[in-house]
């Protein structure tokens, strides 16, 4: 990491991503030295026991000598074997770290291809945030990942910087059906297990690579201009037709304020079980049976869950403390769709929560809230009133161009809040220094935002 003075002290290792140095949000997450650019995951998971078995082959580059480095792995998966470029390599695995010493240094820019043998009975990953990664359900199971559980069921970078594409091959009981990221590319059933190739060609960020197991049904919700399926038991499928009966709607709605969906498909998994909140995934969301009741209060959720695919799956936080720049950008994902789809405006949600914030005292801004606070209701409505105080600044004109801009030219990559700050400016014909000193750098809420008097 960088010297006091700002520059790098001579033979100081990287991260291998474009922040540079662990995410002081999690320290003990990531790794330094190289870079991962693709995954390739063969997984055989049985459902009674939970027992995951897998064979992971990642492929890197160094950034500097490498006489060793280390991997995320939790301490639940016990590391049969380790090759670095087909030769054995010494590992030792303490904590959530495994340690490997290839046979032979690594240069600087040297080609690694890094493959781990390991099993056992993932769990979840017990922090400030409660429990993510690898969760059994009644009959089944799920990844819940963010924003440190990957290293629950497979060896990682977790980082949210280190996008890669991966590949996950997963092999389970017959009866169930089993969902990973990216697109279904065989399906190969024999005696009682069937294995399910998928692959996501588009750079994912550790926390978002997810694996769903369940009885489920299959039901396309549409074919163009992408395919849109559902998982979901069968006796929830009259619920399923009222609760998530707009969501092709809400994907059009979304293109036309956001940009081009990202990925090639967009699936909605309903699980047997009731789940507290839902679950964002590349390319596709997670929701509880108590999501699925009918009633359709939990149309805000499945916008913000969508919203998360352009906002945090597309365009990803380089470091968590802009995490603003998924939740805020999703919850006001929330309160265009209810305008759009006939329900309350955008500027009544936003004075309803400003009303809802102002009975609070909040201590740090929106730009830091610090790693216990970063999921914390406020920082989604803080996040949204701050978007809708942009668009009052500058126009629904330049807000939604903006958006398209930001989407467009952060595909696929990382970004930090000054990177979202520097684009904006281009769309304001006045500073927008002082709306963000107001709303993103200082921890006091500010008046609720008043309409410019010329918008551009």
């Amino acid at each position: 990491m960088p010297g006091k003075s700002g520059r790098r002290p001579l033979g100081q290792p990287l991260l291998g991503a474009p922040a540079d140095g662990i995410d002081p949000y999690l320290p003990k997450n990531g790794n330094l030295g190289y870079r991962i650019s693709r995954y390739d995951l063969e997984l055989e998971y049985k459902v009674s026991s939970n027992r995951l078995a897998g064979d992971a082959t990642l492929t890197a580059t160094s950034y500097n000598e490498l006489r060793r480095f280390t991997l995320d792995l939790a301490s639940t998966m016990k590391v049969a074997r380790v090759l670095v470029n087909g030769s054995r390599a010494r590992h030792s695995h303490r904590g959530a770290k495994l340690s490997v010493t290839p046979a032979d240094p690594i240069p600087p820019g040297g080609a690694m291809t890094i493959e781990v043998r390991y099993s056992g009975s993932p769990r979840p990953i017990r922090g400030p945030w409660g429990e993510v990664g690898w969760e059994e359900l009644t009959e089944g199971s799920l990844c819940a990942n963010q924003p440190n559980g990957a290293a629950s069921w497979f060896p990682c970078d977790d980082h949210p910087s280190a996008k890669a594409p991966y590949r996950i091959s997963i092999t389970t009981d017959s009866p169930y059906h089993a969902l990973a990221n990216g697109v279904l590319k065989s399906k190969r059933t024999r005696a009682s297990q069937t294995t399910w190739d998928y692959h996501q060609d588009e750079p994912m960020p550790t926390y978002l690579a997810s694996i769903q197991i369940g009885d489920y049904r299959t039901k396309s919700l549409a074919t163009k201009p992408i395919p849109v399926d559902a998982l979901l038991p069968a006796r929830l499928t009259r619920e399923f037709d009222v609760d998530f009966g707009r969501q092709v709607q809400m994907i059009e709605a979304f293109v036309e304020m956001f940009g081009p969906y990202p990925f090639p498909r967009y699936t909605v998994v309903v699980t047997d079980d009731e789940l507290d909140i839902p679950i964002e995934a590349q390319s596709f969301s997670t929701f509880g049976a108590n999501h699925c009741d009918g009633t359709q209060d939990s149309e805000r959720l499945v916008a913000h869950e969508l919203a998360h695919q352009w906002f945090g799956n597309s365009v990803t936080l380089e470091r968590w403390r802009d995490i603003w720049l998924h939740e805020g950008f999703a919850c006001y994902a929330e309160w265009l769709w209810s305008q759009h789809s006939g329900g309350p405006s955008a500027d009544e949600l936003a004075r309803y929560h400003h009303d809802q914030l102002a009975q609070d005292t909040v201590e740090e801004s929106l730009a830091d809230p610090g790693p216990r606070n970063m999921f914390d209701d406020w920082v989604y409505k803080r996040g949204a009133i701050t978007l809708h105080a942009l668009r009052l600044a500058i126009g629904d004109g330049n807000f939604f161009a903006l958006l398209h801009r930001w989407t467009d030219k952060y595909r696929y990559g990382s970004v930090t809040t000054e990177d979202f700050i520097s684009l904006a400016a281009n769309f304001a014909s006045t500073p927008l220094g002082p709306l963000w000193d107001r709303w993103l750098f200082t921890p006091e809420l500010p008046a609720f935002p008043e309409p410019s008097p010329t918008p551009r």
